[in-house]
């Protein structure tokens, strides 16, 4: 989306599974719907992590081709970040937008584990401190919250990178200025609770796996959804 005006129309924005490469203008097009009123929902890991510029192909058509061209600002401040030296700039800071950045190392598996239970998106689950979703945080994630006033991390704990280098993953939620709001789940697996088509096969990586469907992830989203459409 490299333009918010057809999105504008919209009550929520939606971002699924493993959404990493943005242009910079789908970020601040996503940046102005949340500024409009519009709530933005990162059911996601590892996203907005690469600025990805929309070039025009050999024939001269627009945006065929994309390149990675500098990470997005969280990112750039990892110690970790690998082949710092091919880049010359970053992109503006994507824990702005989501709420929370994406972390050195990003890659891991861990349980999703429930500390803000008194929180809205938690009611109807059943969900107590400490109670967790196991399996669902993984292969990426987001982490090291933002400052944004009034977010609130509803969720948090370890991810283990190959099965021995912990790391630390945050969800969060924060009010947008119309009413709105931002979630950030913190995990690419976060679809893998929702539903299990035919022939559906769960993904395995860092010693770690989602369970399949679980009701709580699906009342979690049933509960955004509707405070998004109300």
């Amino acid at each position: 989306m490299l333009t918010a005006e057809r999105a504008l129309k919209c009550r929520t924005f939606l971002s699924v599974g493993h959404d990493e490469y943005w242009d910079e203008r789908a970020y601040h097009s996503v940046s102005a719907l949340r500024d409009a009123g519009v709530n933005l929902m990162f059911l996601s890991g590892n996203a907005v992590c690469w600025v990805t510029p929309f070039a025009k192909s050999s024939s001269g058509q627009d945006n065929r081709i994309i390149t990675r061209a500098a990470p997005y600002g969280g990112l750039a401040r990892q110690p970790e970040l690998i082949h710092r030296e091919l880049y010359t700039s970053a992109g503006p800071d994507e824990g702005l937008l989501m709420g929370a950045v994406n972390v050195m190392p990003v890659n891991g598996g861990g349980d999703w584990i429930c500390t803000n239970p008194g929180h809205w998106i938690f009611e109807g689950t059943g969900m107590k401190q400490g109670d967790c979703v196991r399996g669902l945080v993984g292969w990426e994630f987001h982490g090291e919250p933002a400052e944004i006033p009034g977010l609130e991390v509803v969720a948090e704990g370890g991810a283990w990178q190959g099965g021995t280098r912990l790391q630390h993953w945050t969800a969060t939620i924060y009010p947008g200025p119309k009413n709105n709001f931002v979630f950030n789940a913190a995990t690419i697996f976060w679809s893998q609770a929702m539903s299990s088509p035919p022939g559906h096969m769960l993904p395995w990586s860092h010693w770690n796996r989602p369970h399949g469907v679980d009701d709580r992830v699906q009342k979690i989203t049933e509960n955004l959804l509707r405070r998004a459409l109300a």
